[in-house]
């Protein structure tokens, strides 16, 4: 079974539980961008938009680089394998109950469809 590393996955779905900071991904999947950028672009305080950076950066999703009076933001340097292999394994325990799910009602169709056929 593949360990995971549990302090990882909870800094890593915090940070992701948070539309903003989903958002602030996906813009810097396109680009780099200023926190003064960001906080204009998701109508936000620089304060506000420094503590959801700040988040990101907490779970190795971004990375910061002040230069002068600037700070700016990119995508971490590791991607969200971990996690996706976390959720894959869930995904595949669910999908294994929901099937055994399933045979247990066909097989209940099938005794019923029998039980009904012997009354008559």
């Amino acid at each position: 079974m593949v360990q995971f590393s549990t302090a990882r996955l909870d800094a890593s779905f915090a940070a992701l539980s948070d539309a903003t900071r989903r958002g602030v991904l996906e813009q810097l999947g396109s680009a780099d961008a200023s926190i003064t950028e960001l906080a204009e672009k998701f109508h936000m305080t620089l304060t506000g938009m420094k503590k959801h950076v700040g988040v990101l950066e907490q779970a190795g999703l971004v990375t910061t680089e002040k230069v002068g009076r600037v700070r700016t933001c990119r995508l971490g340097l590791r991607g969200l394998e971990e996690e996706a292999a976390w959720i894959e394994a869930r995904r595949q325990i669910w999908n294994a109950r929901f099937d055994a799910l399933d045979e247990v009602v066909e097989a209940l169709k099938r005794k019923e469809k029998v039980d009904g056929w012997q009354r008559e």
